[in-house]
Protein backbone atom coordinates (compact mmCIF):
# COMPACT_ATOMS: atom_id res chain seq x y z
CA UNK A 1 0.00 0.00 0.00
CA UNK A 2 1.04 3.45 -0.70
CA UNK A 3 0.94 6.07 2.04
CA UNK A 4 -2.69 7.32 1.28
CA UNK A 5 -4.22 3.78 0.89
CA UNK A 6 -1.97 2.91 4.38
CA UNK A 7 -3.78 6.10 6.22
CA UNK A 8 -6.98 5.21 4.88
CA UNK A 9 -6.74 1.41 6.17
CA UNK A 10 -5.86 3.02 9.07
CA UNK A 11 -8.76 5.22 9.14
CA UNK A 12 -11.14 2.16 7.65
CA UNK A 13 -10.18 -0.53 9.51
CA UNK A 14 -9.81 0.23 13.04
CA UNK A 15 -12.05 2.40 15.83
CA UNK A 16 -11.14 5.42 15.78
CA UNK A 17 -12.60 8.43 18.34
CA UNK A 18 -11.59 11.03 16.25
CA UNK A 19 -14.23 9.96 13.57
CA UNK A 20 -16.52 7.16 15.25
CA UNK A 21 -17.11 8.47 18.50
CA UNK A 22 -17.56 6.14 22.07
CA UNK A 23 -17.20 2.77 19.87
CA UNK A 24 -13.43 3.60 19.49
CA UNK A 25 -12.88 3.87 23.21
CA UNK A 26 -11.12 1.18 25.10
CA UNK A 27 -10.81 1.32 29.05
CA UNK A 28 -7.56 -0.76 28.97
CA UNK A 29 -4.30 -0.75 28.85
CA UNK A 30 -3.65 -4.37 27.61
CA UNK A 31 -3.06 -4.04 24.38
CA UNK A 32 -0.94 -1.50 23.91
CA UNK A 33 1.41 -3.41 27.06
CA UNK A 34 1.19 -6.20 24.57
CA UNK A 35 1.93 -4.15 21.39
CA UNK A 36 4.93 -2.75 23.23
CA UNK A 37 6.34 -6.16 24.05
CA UNK A 38 5.71 -6.85 20.48
CA UNK A 39 7.81 -3.98 19.25
CA UNK A 40 10.76 -5.02 22.04
CA UNK A 41 9.47 -2.18 24.37
CA UNK A 42 10.81 0.73 22.43
CA UNK A 43 9.32 2.78 25.91
CA UNK A 44 11.72 1.31 28.36
CA UNK A 45 14.29 2.93 26.37
CA UNK A 46 13.34 6.45 26.13
CA UNK A 47 12.90 9.68 28.01
CA UNK A 48 9.53 11.56 28.30
CA UNK A 49 7.08 14.29 29.55
CA UNK A 50 3.63 13.12 30.25
CA UNK A 51 1.16 15.79 29.31
CA UNK A 52 -2.40 15.47 30.18
CA UNK A 53 -5.66 18.08 30.91
CA UNK A 54 -8.39 18.82 28.85
CA UNK A 55 -7.51 21.93 27.58
CA UNK A 56 -3.84 23.33 26.72
CA UNK A 57 -2.11 20.00 26.70
CA UNK A 58 -1.30 20.78 22.75
CA UNK A 59 0.02 24.08 23.07
CA UNK A 60 1.94 23.45 26.14
CA UNK A 61 3.33 20.35 24.52
CA UNK A 62 4.58 22.40 21.66
CA UNK A 63 5.73 24.71 23.40
CA UNK A 64 8.13 22.33 25.56
CA UNK A 65 9.15 20.69 22.17
CA UNK A 66 10.20 23.96 20.74
CA UNK A 67 12.10 24.99 24.04
CA UNK A 68 13.98 22.14 23.88
CA UNK A 69 14.86 21.90 20.52
CA UNK A 70 16.37 25.65 20.89
CA UNK A 71 18.46 23.65 24.19
CA UNK A 72 19.88 21.33 21.47
CA UNK A 73 18.04 18.84 21.72
CA UNK A 74 16.66 15.90 19.17
CA UNK A 75 13.05 16.12 20.46
CA UNK A 76 10.13 14.00 19.65
CA UNK A 77 6.49 15.18 19.91
CA UNK A 78 3.34 13.22 19.91
CA UNK A 79 0.08 15.05 19.73
CA UNK A 80 -3.50 14.46 18.40
CA UNK A 81 -5.76 14.70 16.87
CA UNK A 82 -4.12 15.70 13.65
CA UNK A 83 -5.73 18.65 11.71
CA UNK A 84 -4.84 17.53 7.39
CA UNK A 85 -2.70 15.06 7.90
CA UNK A 86 -2.04 12.18 10.26
CA UNK A 87 1.82 12.22 9.89
CA UNK A 88 1.44 15.86 12.18
CA UNK A 89 0.87 13.72 15.20
CA UNK A 90 4.16 12.22 14.78
CA UNK A 91 7.35 14.54 15.27
CA UNK A 92 11.30 15.17 15.55
CA UNK A 93 12.27 19.13 15.77
CA UNK A 94 9.21 19.52 14.28
CA UNK A 95 9.99 17.30 11.07
CA UNK A 96 6.73 14.83 10.59
CA UNK A 97 7.21 10.98 10.15
CA UNK A 98 8.28 10.20 6.74
CA UNK A 99 5.61 8.66 4.73
CA UNK A 100 7.54 5.65 4.13
CA UNK A 101 8.18 4.84 7.54
CA UNK A 102 4.31 4.66 8.38
CA UNK A 103 3.86 2.58 5.47
CA UNK A 104 6.73 0.44 6.43
CA UNK A 105 5.71 0.02 10.10
CA UNK A 106 2.02 -0.80 8.85
CA UNK A 107 2.88 -3.51 6.65
CA UNK A 108 5.29 -5.29 8.95
CA UNK A 109 3.17 -5.15 11.79
CA UNK A 110 -0.85 -5.44 10.27
CA UNK A 111 -1.01 -9.09 10.76
CA UNK A 112 -0.39 -8.42 14.80
CA UNK A 113 -2.92 -5.54 14.41
CA UNK A 114 -5.68 -7.59 12.91
CA UNK A 115 -5.07 -10.77 15.09
CA UNK A 116 -5.13 -8.61 18.26
CA UNK A 117 -8.07 -6.15 17.26
CA UNK A 118 -5.76 -3.28 17.90
CA UNK A 119 -7.52 0.00 17.91
CA UNK A 120 -6.09 3.33 15.94
CA UNK A 121 -4.91 5.03 19.40
CA UNK A 122 -2.60 1.67 20.63
CA UNK A 123 -1.04 1.36 16.89
CA UNK A 124 -0.67 4.95 16.59
CA UNK A 125 1.09 5.04 20.13
CA UNK A 126 3.15 2.16 19.10
CA UNK A 127 4.52 3.58 15.85
CA UNK A 128 5.03 6.72 17.85
CA UNK A 129 7.28 4.93 20.16
CA UNK A 130 9.02 2.96 17.39
CA UNK A 131 9.85 5.87 15.28
CA UNK A 132 11.45 7.49 18.11
CA UNK A 133 13.61 4.85 19.55
CA UNK A 134 14.82 4.16 15.60
CA UNK A 135 15.85 8.02 15.21
CA UNK A 136 17.61 7.94 18.85
CA UNK A 137 15.78 11.08 19.99
CA UNK A 138 17.16 12.71 23.03
CA UNK A 139 13.59 13.50 24.78
CA UNK A 140 9.63 12.86 23.67
CA UNK A 141 7.06 15.16 24.56
CA UNK A 142 3.54 12.49 24.55
CA UNK A 143 0.55 14.21 25.23
CA UNK A 144 -2.32 12.09 26.12
CA UNK A 145 -4.95 11.27 24.27
CA UNK A 146 -7.93 11.15 26.41
CA UNK A 147 -8.23 11.25 30.05
CA UNK A 148 -4.89 9.88 31.46
CA UNK A 149 -5.63 6.61 33.45
CA UNK A 150 -6.48 4.72 30.70
CA UNK A 151 -5.45 6.13 27.41
CA UNK A 152 -2.84 4.29 25.76
CA UNK A 153 0.18 6.83 26.25
CA UNK A 154 0.00 5.87 29.94
CA UNK A 155 2.39 2.45 29.74
CA UNK A 156 5.29 5.29 29.84
CA UNK A 157 7.27 6.12 32.80
CA UNK A 158 8.37 9.53 32.26
CA UNK A 159 10.95 11.94 33.85
CA UNK A 160 7.69 14.38 34.91
CA UNK A 161 3.47 14.56 34.53
CA UNK A 162 1.84 17.35 33.54
CA UNK A 163 -1.78 18.33 33.84
CA UNK A 164 -2.72 21.64 32.31
CA UNK A 165 -5.95 22.10 33.63
CA UNK A 166 -9.56 19.98 34.23
CA UNK A 167 -12.71 21.03 32.34
CA UNK A 168 -15.91 18.95 31.16
CA UNK A 169 -15.05 17.00 28.15
CA UNK A 170 -15.49 13.81 27.05
CA UNK A 171 -17.72 13.08 29.81
CA UNK A 172 -19.31 10.05 28.66
CA UNK A 173 -15.43 8.35 29.24
CA UNK A 174 -14.36 10.13 31.98
CA UNK A 175 -17.27 10.86 34.60
CA UNK A 176 -19.59 14.63 34.71
CA UNK A 177 -17.78 15.91 37.68
CA UNK A 178 -14.50 17.82 37.99
CA UNK A 179 -13.89 15.57 40.87
CA UNK A 180 -14.04 12.45 38.64
CA UNK A 181 -12.16 13.99 35.58
CA UNK A 182 -9.39 14.99 37.57
CA UNK A 183 -9.43 11.59 38.84
CA UNK A 184 -8.51 10.46 35.16
CA UNK A 185 -6.32 13.14 34.45
CA UNK A 186 -4.54 12.18 37.76
CA UNK A 187 -3.69 8.64 36.67
CA UNK A 188 -0.70 9.61 34.89
CA UNK A 189 0.80 10.37 37.64
CA UNK A 190 3.71 7.48 38.70
CA UNK A 191 5.45 6.64 41.25
CA UNK A 192 8.23 8.97 42.49
CA UNK A 193 8.12 11.29 39.32
CA UNK A 194 7.72 14.88 39.99
CA UNK A 195 3.92 16.84 38.80
CA UNK A 196 3.32 20.15 37.67
CA UNK A 197 -0.26 21.14 37.59
CA UNK A 198 -0.98 23.97 35.46
CA UNK A 199 -4.64 25.40 36.89
CA UNK A 200 -6.93 23.75 39.56
CA UNK A 201 -10.11 24.87 41.30
CA UNK A 202 -11.37 23.81 45.16
CA UNK A 203 -12.59 20.51 43.40
CA UNK A 204 -9.37 19.49 41.76
CA UNK A 205 -6.36 20.11 43.79
CA UNK A 206 -7.13 17.66 46.86
CA UNK A 207 -7.38 15.27 44.00
CA UNK A 208 -3.94 16.06 42.56
CA UNK A 209 -2.69 16.32 46.46
CA UNK A 210 -3.99 13.13 47.14
CA UNK A 211 -2.80 10.91 44.30
CA UNK A 212 1.06 12.84 44.72
CA UNK A 213 0.74 11.75 48.20
CA UNK A 214 -0.24 8.57 47.13
CA UNK A 215 2.79 7.91 44.51
CA UNK A 216 5.27 10.03 46.77
CA UNK A 217 5.78 12.66 43.72
CA UNK A 218 6.27 16.25 44.31
CA UNK A 219 4.01 18.56 43.17
CA UNK A 220 4.26 21.84 42.00
CA UNK A 221 1.49 24.17 41.08
CA UNK A 222 2.27 26.09 38.29
CA UNK A 223 -0.68 28.93 38.54
CA UNK A 224 0.63 29.93 41.84
CA UNK A 225 3.96 30.66 39.53
CA UNK A 226 5.16 34.30 40.04
CA UNK A 227 7.24 35.74 36.64
CA UNK A 228 7.47 37.94 34.12
CA UNK A 229 5.53 36.92 30.90
CA UNK A 230 7.79 35.75 28.16
CA UNK A 231 6.76 36.67 24.69
CA UNK A 232 5.22 34.15 22.34
CA UNK A 233 4.35 33.49 18.62
CA UNK A 234 1.33 31.50 20.22
CA UNK A 235 -0.69 34.70 20.69
CA UNK A 236 -4.37 33.35 22.53
CA UNK A 237 -4.95 35.15 26.03
CA UNK A 238 -5.39 31.34 27.16
CA UNK A 239 -1.39 31.24 26.29
CA UNK A 240 -0.46 32.69 29.86
CA UNK A 241 -1.21 29.46 31.64
CA UNK A 242 -0.03 27.47 29.34
CA UNK A 243 3.44 29.45 29.34
CA UNK A 244 3.62 29.09 32.87
CA UNK A 245 3.03 25.64 32.73
CA UNK A 246 5.48 24.97 30.63
CA UNK A 247 7.94 27.24 32.09
CA UNK A 248 7.50 25.40 35.60
CA UNK A 249 8.14 22.49 33.89
CA UNK A 250 11.37 23.43 32.14
CA UNK A 251 12.47 24.61 35.68
CA UNK A 252 11.97 21.19 37.45
CA UNK A 253 13.36 19.71 34.46
CA UNK A 254 16.39 21.77 34.83
CA UNK A 255 16.81 20.62 38.56
CA UNK A 256 16.78 17.03 37.58
CA UNK A 257 20.05 17.81 35.85
CA UNK A 258 20.22 15.09 32.73
CA UNK A 259 18.43 17.78 30.66
CA UNK A 260 19.80 21.38 31.13
CA UNK A 261 17.52 24.78 29.33
CA UNK A 262 18.29 28.27 29.43
CA UNK A 263 16.70 31.26 30.07
CA UNK A 264 17.67 32.41 26.44
CA UNK A 265 16.55 28.70 25.55
CA UNK A 266 13.40 29.41 27.28
CA UNK A 267 13.05 32.89 25.41
CA UNK A 268 13.66 31.98 22.05
CA UNK A 269 11.70 28.67 21.95
CA UNK A 270 8.30 30.38 23.54
CA UNK A 271 8.68 33.01 20.36
CA UNK A 272 9.10 30.54 17.80
CA UNK A 273 6.74 28.05 18.82
CA UNK A 274 5.11 27.78 15.19
CA UNK A 275 8.02 27.74 13.60
CA UNK A 276 10.14 25.40 15.44
CA UNK A 277 6.98 22.55 15.94
CA UNK A 278 4.35 23.28 13.25
CA UNK A 279 1.95 24.02 15.60
CA UNK A 280 -1.63 25.60 13.61
CA UNK A 281 -4.73 26.28 15.07
CA UNK A 282 -4.18 28.51 18.39
CA UNK A 283 -5.94 31.89 17.43
CA UNK A 284 -4.42 31.72 14.20
CA UNK A 285 -4.64 34.52 12.24
CA UNK A 286 -5.45 33.36 8.41
CA UNK A 287 -6.79 37.09 7.06
CA UNK A 288 -6.37 40.66 8.38
CA UNK A 289 -9.02 42.58 6.16
CA UNK A 290 -11.55 41.33 7.23
CA UNK A 291 -9.93 39.97 10.18
CA UNK A 292 -10.20 36.38 10.27
CA UNK A 293 -9.46 34.27 13.94
CA UNK A 294 -9.81 30.16 13.59
CA UNK A 295 -9.32 28.50 17.08
CA UNK A 296 -9.35 24.41 17.96
CA UNK A 297 -11.13 25.31 21.33
CA UNK A 298 -14.67 23.35 21.74
CA UNK A 299 -15.48 22.74 25.13
CA UNK A 300 -16.98 24.78 27.81
CA UNK A 301 -13.38 25.66 29.40
CA UNK A 302 -11.63 26.41 26.32
CA UNK A 303 -14.82 28.43 24.51
CA UNK A 304 -15.32 30.49 27.17
CA UNK A 305 -11.50 32.09 27.15
CA UNK A 306 -11.47 32.66 23.75
CA UNK A 307 -14.88 34.14 23.37
CA UNK A 308 -13.61 36.45 26.29
CA UNK A 309 -10.76 37.23 24.47
CA UNK A 310 -13.29 38.01 20.98
CA UNK A 311 -14.72 40.72 23.32
CA UNK A 312 -11.41 42.71 23.28
CA UNK A 313 -11.36 42.72 19.09
CA UNK A 314 -12.98 45.67 17.63
CA UNK A 315 -15.12 45.18 14.72
CA UNK A 316 -18.14 46.16 12.59
CA UNK A 317 -19.71 43.07 12.92
CA UNK A 318 -19.13 39.49 13.54
CA UNK A 319 -19.57 36.69 11.52
CA UNK A 320 -19.01 32.98 12.83
CA UNK A 321 -18.22 29.88 10.90
CA UNK A 322 -19.52 27.37 13.15
CA UNK A 323 -19.73 23.78 13.26
CA UNK A 324 -19.34 20.87 16.00
CA UNK A 325 -19.17 16.59 16.32
CA UNK A 326 -22.81 15.26 17.50
CA UNK A 327 -22.07 14.21 20.78
CA UNK A 328 -21.27 17.81 21.74
CA UNK A 329 -23.11 18.98 25.34
CA UNK A 330 -25.35 21.95 23.09
CA UNK A 331 -26.99 23.23 26.18
CA UNK A 332 -23.61 23.57 27.86
CA UNK A 333 -21.60 25.90 25.23
CA UNK A 334 -24.08 27.60 23.14
CA UNK A 335 -25.11 30.23 26.04
CA UNK A 336 -21.57 31.38 25.76
CA UNK A 337 -21.56 32.75 22.12
CA UNK A 338 -22.50 36.02 21.31
CA UNK A 339 -26.74 36.81 20.13
CA UNK A 340 -25.31 39.55 18.00
CA UNK A 341 -23.39 38.40 14.84
CA UNK A 342 -24.10 36.40 11.93
CA UNK A 343 -23.64 32.56 12.12
CA UNK A 344 -22.77 29.96 8.97
CA UNK A 345 -23.64 27.19 10.85
CA UNK A 346 -21.87 23.85 8.78
CA UNK A 347 -21.15 19.95 9.15
CA UNK A 348 -17.29 18.78 9.63
CA UNK A 349 -16.65 15.98 7.04
CA UNK A 350 -16.43 13.55 9.25
CA UNK A 351 -18.93 10.63 10.48
CA UNK A 352 -19.34 12.54 13.95
CA UNK A 353 -19.93 15.89 12.39
CA UNK A 354 -23.42 17.37 13.85
CA UNK A 355 -26.11 17.85 11.00
CA UNK A 356 -25.88 22.21 10.18
CA UNK A 357 -29.61 22.13 10.17
CA UNK A 358 -29.72 20.32 13.94
CA UNK A 359 -27.33 23.15 14.70
CA UNK A 360 -28.81 25.91 13.44
CA UNK A 361 -32.18 24.74 14.95
CA UNK A 362 -30.95 24.28 18.65
CA UNK A 363 -28.98 27.44 18.31
CA UNK A 364 -31.96 29.73 17.39
CA UNK A 365 -33.45 28.55 21.57
CA UNK A 366 -30.06 30.42 22.40
CA UNK A 367 -30.75 33.31 19.97
CA UNK A 368 -27.74 32.61 17.54
CA UNK A 369 -29.43 32.86 13.77
CA UNK A 370 -27.46 32.35 10.59
CA UNK A 371 -27.90 30.51 7.30
CA UNK A 372 -27.13 26.44 7.11
CA UNK A 373 -24.35 25.77 4.40
CA UNK A 374 -23.38 22.27 2.76
CA UNK A 375 -19.90 22.21 3.89
CA UNK A 376 -17.39 24.37 5.66
CA UNK A 377 -15.72 25.54 2.81
CA UNK A 378 -18.90 27.16 1.37
CA UNK A 379 -19.54 29.03 4.89
CA UNK A 380 -16.21 30.39 5.17
CA UNK A 381 -16.98 31.50 1.04
CA UNK A 382 -19.89 32.62 1.98
CA UNK A 383 -18.87 34.82 5.15
CA UNK A 384 -15.93 36.17 3.38
CA UNK A 385 -17.88 37.35 0.77
CA UNK A 386 -20.60 39.26 3.31
CA UNK A 387 -18.05 40.37 5.35
CA UNK A 388 -16.66 44.10 4.90
CA UNK A 389 -12.88 44.83 5.66
CA UNK A 390 -13.96 46.12 8.95
CA UNK A 391 -15.46 42.99 9.98
CA UNK A 392 -14.30 40.36 12.28
CA UNK A 393 -14.46 36.34 10.88
CA UNK A 394 -14.39 33.86 13.61
CA UNK A 395 -14.08 30.40 12.44
CA UNK A 396 -14.39 27.08 15.27
CA UNK A 397 -16.91 24.86 17.15
CA UNK A 398 -15.02 22.31 16.43
CA UNK A 399 -11.04 21.16 15.41
CA UNK A 400 -12.41 19.80 12.52
CA UNK A 401 -13.97 22.66 11.05
CA UNK A 402 -10.62 24.52 12.06
CA UNK A 403 -8.68 21.32 10.13
CA UNK A 404 -10.91 21.80 6.69
CA UNK A 405 -10.34 25.12 6.41
CA UNK A 406 -6.56 24.65 7.13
Amino acid sequence: MNYQETVNWMFNQLPLYQFQGAIAYKKDLTNTILLSKHLGNPDKNLKFIHVAGTNGKGSTSHLLASVLQEAGYKVGLYTSPHLKDFRERIKINGIEISEDFVCEFIAKHKNFFETNDLSFFEMTVGLAFDYFKNEKIDIAIIEVGMGGRLDSTNIITPLLSVITNIGKDHTQFLGTTFKSIATEKAGIIKQNIPVIIGEYTSETKPVFLAKANETKSEIYFASDLIWDDFPSDLIGAYQISNKKTALQTLRILNSQKEFQVSEAAIKTGFLNVVKNTGLQGRWQQLNSAPKVICDTAHNKHGLEIVLNQLKTERFETLHFVFGVVNDKDLDEILSLFPKNAIYYFCKPNIPRGLDATILAQKSKEFGLHGKVYNSVSEAYKNALQNATTTDFIYIGGSTFVVGEIL
